[in-house]
């Protein structure tokens, strides 16, 4: 996945941004200051901090707002998306439409009535909260547990999704989960910061369960038993960097093959519960032994222990749907200790975040009316064959890898499918039911149509035309089930740009290389590479050139362990290399398509640039943003992307290209010997 700064989208650039042989116009004119010299430090030698170097410049005129925990170029394109689908919103409240606005309207009404979600307090999960207060014995727990997983995650985390092998048939998975903390090393990590939000979440949890109607020495209390019973599922948990591995994480048996390891729940009352009846006799199980673990505990644990994890995970999943005090307690901890940020959006932005995962591709219906045409997807889809191009190239010209595997490399590349811009067809949600009803009450049926849709594919040929992005998401990825990369027409958006403007040496560093580049390459990262070009997880390597690979890809890891991001927490090499592997795959890919544009030949400076220089500008133009540190703590040990600035100088300092284009000394900050830069693609 192409980015980690914003979950969100984004809008202005859906217009602006340049196709791949239109942005020598900007050489001629500038209509607004360039973009790119307009964010540079000139105080930093680029040899000796890229990042700060291109980026420093705005990051010190642009101090992180309170409301948020990092702030850079996603949240400039997510404001300018804001203001569109707010007016989008009230437009549809106004006056209502087709069914879609309809579904539109109720929500976006329910949520920004904050009087009557005020006034109705705990009431929303009421009913929920007497459900488990009635549970007496195990099986009524396991039971309700699996109806409330649907909305809380408590407990375990199924979900439906294709057979790793089997990329044709969907597949009834169960993975970790059920833990209230981010991951497992939470809650046995012994730094300072990671310490800290650990000793803080007894104290959390307590005064969450006061709200459900305990006494504070009874709600104290349970805290400790749920904390008790997390760290129980946390130690039998996997760490980031383990949940990489596809082939270790695949464990495919009979329903009644998890009842022998995890007998405690009747794993098939669980799954019928769910709503569940057909097409799941046979599951995949991504960590047998955290199930063994989580039946160990639903024996050894009190019934009362389980029934308050329930009640802790019910309100915590719920809060943000609440009153403005549930919610803000809840944000005290989650996002102000875990990510520094000082205080919530306002009412309206945070509706908006939530509708986009309730019905956020609604919303793009809307989105790509307006602004993302057919002349636009066109260009990137173009775009993404060059980039295509470039790779196999690349393929054709390794020295390291034999010739049987290469064969298979080209065809895997020439068989990934482009998807760009927008879906060709659209979820149908006239089944959903959002209507005049509390806020709380369209996010759980929001909630409930989603987990009937996934359901609902169990026994059904895969489609492959799906997305699971929205138009509008500032996002992209790579499926290696589906062979396919994923372009939402927000990913492209240079904010406050028009089409004009952007040259293409900026258009290839940022979109070719940051994006359509990176999502290539995740297809051969050290994840990818395991799937062949149906998208099975199947061995398609010969042994040598799978251990030509491995030893390259170690060579990554061990320049992103060195590097440390915040206090002494280093980036985990392990678990970000697939990320790096595309970062740096995206930038010799793009850079290598970009030389065959005039802007390249002809080498006329823009702002004082050079067309080369700008290429490197514009990628790291993807990545100009700054993080407070509990959100890099946070980061560091639950994210596999590496930090934003490291996202720019590590690969810069495998890249030959980038050493000429900067004349890269030894004894510079960016330089790398030779014998220790990457050589993978």
């Amino acid at each position: 996945m192409r980015k980690y700064l914003l979950t969100g989208m984004s809008i202005a650039g859906m217009a602006y941004l340049s196709a791949c042989n239109q942005g020598k116009a900007a050489a001629d004119k500038q209509a607004t200051p360039d973009i790119l010299a307009a964010n540079v430090d000139s105080t930093v030698n680029p040899a000796q901090d890229y990042f700060d170097f291109v980026n420093g410049g705005w990051i010190k005129q642009n101090p992180i707002p309170a409301e948020y925990s990092a702030w850079g170029i996603g949240n400039l394109v997510q404001e300018e998306l804001y203001k569109r689908l707010r007016l989008i919103n009230e437009q549809a409240a106004e006056k209502p439409g087709d069914a879609i606005s309809h579904k539109i309207a109720a929500f976006w009404k329910s949520g920004m009535d904050s009087a009557a979600i005020n006034a109705a307090g705990i009431k929303p999960i009421e009913e929920d909260l007497k459900a488990i207060d009635a549970v007496t014995n195990v099986q009524e727990l396991v039971a309700l547990a699996a109806t409330q997983n649907i909305y809380t995650g408590a407990m375990c985390s199924p979900y439906i999704a294709q057979d790793s092998k089997n990329s044709e048939a969907m597949a009834l998975q169960f993975y970790q989960g059920g833990l209230g903390l981010p991951n497992r090393d939470y809650y046995f990590n012994t730094d300072e910061r990671t310490t800290k939000v650990r000793q803080a979440y007894p104290a959390h949890i307590a005064h969450m369960l006061q709200f459900t109607g305990m006494d504070a020495s009874a709600a104290k209390t349970a805290a400790e038993g749920i904390i008790q019973l997390e760290t129980l599922l946390a130690k039998s948990s996997r760490k980031l960097a383990d949940l990489r591995d596809p082939e270790a994480n695949y464990h495919k048996m009979p329903v009644t093959e998890l009842n022998k390891i995890a007998g405690n729940i009747d794993w098939a009352a669980f799954i019928k519960q769910q709503g569940i009846s057909k097409f799941a006799d046979t599951i995949i199980v991504g960590q047998p032994e955290f199930y063994t673990a989580l039946s160990a505990a639903v024996k050894s644990q009190p019934l009362s222990t389980w029934k308050n994890y329930l009640k802790w995970h019910l309100i915590s999943s719920a809060a943000s749907s609440l009153s403005d005090t549930i919610a803000a307690t809840n944000f005290a901890f989650y996002n102000t200790l875990l990510k520094g940020q000082e205080k919530q959006k306002p009412r309206w932005k945070r509706v908006l975040d939530t509708e986009e995962d309730a019905i956020g591709e609604a919303l793009g219906q809307l989105f790509v009316k307006e602004f993302f045409n057919a002349t636009a997807k066109k260009r990137y889809e173009n775009m993404v064959e060059d980039i295509r191009g470039a790779l196999k190239t690349r393929i054709e010209n390794l020295t390291w890898m034999s010739d049987s595997t290469k064969q298979k490399a080209l065809y895997k590349l020439s068989k990934i499918t482009k998807k760009v811009g927008y879906p060709d067809k659209w979820k149908d949600f006239s089944a959903m039911d959002i209507k005049d009803q509390s806020y709380a009450q369209n996010i759980k049926a929001a909630r409930q149509w989603w987990h009937n849709y996934s359901v609902n594919k169990l026994g059904k040929p895969v489609d492959r035309t799906e997305w699971d992005m929205t138009p509008q998401t500032y996002n992209a990825y790579y499926n290696p089930s589906n062979n396919e990369i994923v372009l939402p027409a927000g990913i492209f958006t240079v904010p406050g740009k028009r089409d004009e403007e952007l040259d293409d040496a900026l258009v290839y560093g940022y979109a070719g290389a940051s994006t359509i580049g990176h999502e290539i390459t995740h297809g051969f990262d050290d994840e990818g590479r395991q799937f062949d070009a149906d998208g099975n997880l199947k061995s398609w390597w010969t042994k040598e050139d799978e251990s030509k690979f491995n030893q390259r890809a170690a060579v990554m890891v061990r320049q992103f362990d060195s590097y440390v991001v915040v206090d002494s927490q280093h980036i985990n090499g392990k678990a970000t290399l697939g990320e790096n592997i595309a970062d740096l795959g995206g930038i010799l890919l793009g850079w290598d398509a970009f030389q065959h544009t005039e802007q390249f030949k002809k080498n006329q400076p823009i702002a004082g640039y050079t067309p080369s220089q700008r290429f490197f500008m514009g990628y790291s133009l993807g990545w100009l943003s700054h993080t407070k540190k509990e959100e890099l703590a946070r980061r560091v040990l639950t994210d596999v992307h590496s930090p934003a600035k490291f996202r720019v100088n590590g690969p810069f300092s495998d890249v030959d290209a980038f050493y000429k284009v900067y004349n890269v000394k030894e004894g510079n900050g960016m330089w790398r010997a030779d014998s220790a830069r990457v050589r993978i693609w």
